[in-house]
């Protein structure tokens, strides 16, 4: 059996700041589990052209029809599975633009699959199953930077000419080696030595955010900060909405869910047909002809 040698990655290494741990009072502990996570932002903050590179990249592919797919184990899995879920809802994005591919498969998303990170090639299958093709994105989230799925899902996107992404937590990994673009987000020993679901879990989500928010936003999912392509699929949804358009607009509650209704709850589609005193369907010509920009066809 090989065994691995993880003193050389700072993820792995022991916390000098929480070496009593169990010695701490409770106060003590959540204390020090938050001036722990007070240095996430600034690693995060350290990689910023990285991600605002991957961010461009994204958005360029998602643009050709392309497709964004996370592929992560355990931790890292899950956190991919999740961003991923939140895209439809957020930014009216068909569910299989972005996709969350973890170790294991769905189940794994609850409970560990024993040994399903340590293999390469299933990794190559999962993408194969999902007909990889070269307009396709694959980041690659691994704390550690070495995880055998994760780098076997490297190699075979960029043998499929996908652009491919590296996530990691530490500095000069493989995965960094195997991706075209290498996001580094090094975020020192965890409080809990190895617990990579802490600091590290806490910056890949804040990467992640940024990733998929920062390439719908390129793609004219948002008028200013206002979510203007959202699904309204909830009673806590359909009130945004009228929020949104009341707020773009500087109508009142009453015109701004009229013209929600007027527009089949398309909230970009009633913007601009209030602003512009059209109809919706003239609204939805503008928009059409602008990307789906709300600016620019408020502009034209």
């Amino acid at each position: 059996m090989t065994h691995l040698d993880l003193s050389a990655l700072t993820t792995e290494s022991r916390n000098p700041r929480t070496e009593e741990l169990d010695a701490m009072s409770t106060l003590d502990l959540v204390r020090a589990m938050n001036d722990e996570d007070r240095r996430v932002a600034d690693a995060v903050a350290v990689a910023l052209p990285q991600i605002a590179e991957a961010v461009d990249a994204i958005a360029t592919q998602l643009r050709k029809g392309g497709r964004l797919i996370y592929v992560g184990a355990g931790t890292s899995g899950r956190l991919g599975v999740l961003d991923a879920a939140e895209c439809p809802p957020t930014f009216s994005a068909d569910p299989r633009q972005v996709r969350g591919l973890i170790a294991g498969g769905p189940n794994a998303f609850l409970r560990a699959v024993e040994g399903a990170e340590d293999d390469p090639a299933l990794a190559a299958s999962d993408l194969e199953q999902l007909d990889l093709r070269a307009k396709d994105v694959v980041v690659g989230i691994a704390s550690s930077g070495r995880t055998p799925y994760v780098l076997g899902a490297l190699r075979y996107a960029e043998k499929q000419g996908a652009v491919t992404i590296a996530l990691t937590c530490n500095a000069g990994s493989p995965a960094s080696s195997a991706a075209k673009i290498a996001i580094e987000v090094v975020t020192g020993p965890e409080i809990i030595t190895g617990s990579t679901r802490l600091k590290a879990g806490t910056a890949t989500k804040m990467v992640l955010n940024m990733l998929t928010t920062g390439a719908f936003v390129r793609l004219n999912k948002t008028y200013g900060n206002l979510m203007v392509d959202l699904q309204a699929s909830n009673e806590k949804l359909v009130a945004r909405s009228v929020t949104i358009v009341g707020s773009a607009t500087g109508k009142s509650r009453e015109e701004a869910e009229r013209a929600l209704g007027e527009c089949d709850g398309e909230v970009k589609t009633a913007i601009v047909a209030l602003q512009k005193g059209v109809d919706p369907a003239t609204a939805r010509t503008l928009l059409f002809h602008c990307t789906g920009s709300v600016r620019e066809a408020l502009g034209s």
